[in-house]
């Protein structure tokens, strides 16, 4: 696992595929949610590389094999751990497609370094905030994990998908995380008082908001982010809940690529 390492020294696990095909079409950087690893996005990477794009994933701080207790989980460190790796691996003007928490970081980047982004797909993901409850919510939700696990199929069977279950280290005494709980607690604590709407209004990169069916987002939330940009194309994804590349990673692919050659012949002459 090749890593990258930012300026307060925190190591960022990263996954980088360059499959032969017809591109090269513009690189794509793909951030995970809360509690979730960079192993999540194999489906849906494999998928893009075939399509030609060169697909970097990575494990955000806190989490995986990136450094796990780094000296700050903050909205800004977030945030730079992207552009270090956009601008290290020469990806840049990228495709970002972000999930929950790691959609919220794509979001602020696009807001604070157009120069860096192509186009930008939030799954799930918006920018909501204001609720003071969320870091205890998140403590119950990782506190209820039954741990250790003793195979893959009883994490499996908790977690729900089997890209999560993959995402355990195996110990002595069974399957445990690979992050520290009270370290994703701080993580949400920056989100549980702080609203994003100027960000998102000061984007001006092609946009798309895909919802999971069954998702969590609320749709008072997705109708705002219509209401102050228009131009943000939508699409909601039957059969998914809010892992919308887990739960459905081919009808996500269809409509990111649905998406892509749209922006693609807007910007041809």
């Amino acid at each position: 696992m090749p890593y990258l390492t930012t300026g307060d020294g925190t190591r960022l696990a990263y996954r980088d595929r360059r499959d032969p095909g017809p591109g090269p079409e513009p690189s794509v950087l793909l951030l995970h949610g809360l509690a979730g690893h960079l192993g999540e996005w194999d489906d849906l990477a494999g998928r893009l590389a075939s399509s030609g794009h060169r697909v970097v994933s990575y494990d955000a701080r806190g989490h995986g094999e990136s450094t796990r207790r780094p000296p700050t989980v903050s909205r800004a460190a977030h945030v730079e751990d992207a552009v270090t790796l956009l601008r290290e691996l020469d990806l840049a003007p990228a495709i970002l497609v972000g999930q929950s928490l790691g959609g919220h970081t794509a979001m602020l980047l696009a807001a604070d370094h157009p120069e860096l982004i192509r186009s930008l797909v939030l799954i799930e993901a918006g920018p909501a905030g204001r609720n003071s409850e969320l870091p205890g919510e998140i403590a119950g939700w990782l506190d209820s994990w039954p741990l250790p696990f003793r195979s893959l199929e009883e994490a499996k069977a908790f977690l729900g998908h089997e890209a999560w279950a993959r995402g355990l280290e195996e110990r002595a005494d069974g399957l445990r995380p690979r992050f520290d709980r009270d370290t994703l607690v701080r993580t949400m604590t920056e989100l549980s008082a702080d609203g994003y709407w100027p960000q998102w209004s000061r984007i001006r990169c092609p946009t798309l908001l895909v919802r999971g069916a069954s998702g969590t987002m609320k749709p008072a939330e997705a109708a705002e982010m219509l209401t102050r940009r228009p131009d943000t194309r939508t699409a909601v994804v039957p059969g998914a809940a809010h892992d919308v590349h887990l739960d459905q990673p081919e009808l996500l692919h269809r409509e990111i690529e649905k998406f892509l050659a749209d922006e693609s012949t807007r910007r041809s002459p």
